[in-house]
């Protein structure tokens, strides 16, 4: 069994909006605050995140998670990656580093540039630890799990998507080439981004999103990475297919 927990289900700037003062932003159902989006994948034997945003630390704190196995990456823009300093906590306790899955050019971004302290010569006593792990678009292994990336683009920057036994999480895309969608047949329950209901440069909206779950038709489909424009939750719910909801954080899913 699979257990997902929302963890954020917000865009790169959340919900609500510094100094935003539209409907949603000043919502008072909690449905309608959304933190960056991460999730949070449980089985028997591991506990994987899948992205770490600034939101990261909170996160964790909010679910109270108490160990942390793998960091699965998408890509590297800040809201994705900028909370990874706080794997810190999981280092001192686990007493071992976090293993860390992406691509070439999103770990060179890590190492390099966002998080280059951690891997200079002469380290700051107390700095996170992490193990990179260099994965390509084929299946490959965290510790009992089989991970199949999904190929996407976020504009022209190529992202991985990542599906999980009969789950797939898919954020921070706005084109799938057609040679994927073969790895997301048969799903019991999809996660997929829908940035607002006008078109974007380089996310699904919200009719797009409705296109791909009506092609893959999954059981069951929750929408995030939703911006205050989406409007609010529970007008939302009214509008949409049977079968599918806006996810909110916060919200748990179990998987047979």
């Amino acid at each position: 069994m699979l257990k997902i927990t929302l963890l954020g289900t917000g865009t790169s700037q959340g919900v609500p909006v510094i100094t935003c003062k539209c409907p949603v932003c000043l919502s008072n159902d909690s449905r309608d605050k959304r933190l960056r989006s991460s999730v949070l994948i449980q089985s028997e034997t591991e506990n994987i995140v899948i992205d770490a945003g600034p939101d990261f630390r909170y996160q964790m704190l909010r679910c109270g998670l108490q160990r942390l196995d793998s960091i699965l990456l998408t890509h590297e823009h800040k809201d994705h990656v900028g909370g990874m300093d706080d794997i810190r906590a999981f280092n001192y306790t686990q007493k071992s580093p976090t293993e860390v899955f992406g691509e070439r050019r999103v770990l060179d971004a890590i190492q390099k540039h966002e998080f280059a302290y951690v891997f200079a010569n002469k380290k700051y006593p107390g700095i996170p630890q992490m193990n990179l792990n260099v994965i390509e678009n084929k299946p490959f292994s965290v510790g009992n799990s089989t991970i199949i990336p999904i190929r996407g683009l976020h504009h022209k920057l190529p992202v991985f998507g990542y599906r999980i036994e009969n789950f797939a999480y898919l954020t921070d895309m706005n084109f799938i080439p057609e040679e994927e969608f073969v790895k997301l047949n048969n799903l019991d329950t999809l996660i997929i981004t829908a940035l607002r209901t006008a078109t974007h440069i380089s996310h699904f909206n919200l009719s797009e999103s409705l296109e791909i779950i009506k092609r893959l038709a999954p059981k069951r489909a929750f929408l995030t990475h939703m911006s205050h424009n989406i409007g609010f939750h529970e007008e939302l719910c009214r509008t949409l297919p049977s079968g599918v909801l806006p996810a909110y954080d916060g919200l748990q899913i179990y998987i047979d």
